[in-house]
């Protein structure tokens, strides 16, 4: 598959039940350090659950609620497959050694 930088979206994009990963979490050092800390970093499979502001999202057997602000600097690959256990135990290669 031929994956490029145009095939990236924002998180806040993606509909109710539409699923990502995380291709990338930009913006201030601080606000990237919290959300890498809540798991939402680069390789990382998403489903949203709840579109708008709060958004809730989830994010391996959790779910976690953000402002729109929070989400819009989070860019995904949109279309990953889910199987029937959902998002948790998925695992996905890293995208920065897809878009490298």
């Amino acid at each position: 598959m031929n994956e490029s930088a145009y095939d990236l979206v924002p998180l806040g994009h993606l509909a109710a039940g539409g699923t990502a990963v995380v291709a990338a979490v930009l913006g201030c050092a601080d606000q990237v350090h919290r959300l890498h800390e809540m798991g939402l970093r680069s390789g990382a499979p998403v489903e949203m659950v709840q579109p708008g502001s709060p958004c809730i999202l989830r994010l391996g057997s959790q779910k976690l609620g953000f402002r729109a602000d929070e989400i819009l600097s989070v860019l995904v690959r949109p279309g990953i497959a889910v199987g029937t256990g959902g998002l948790a135990g998925l695992e996905m290669p890293s995208v920065k050694e897809v878009v490298a």
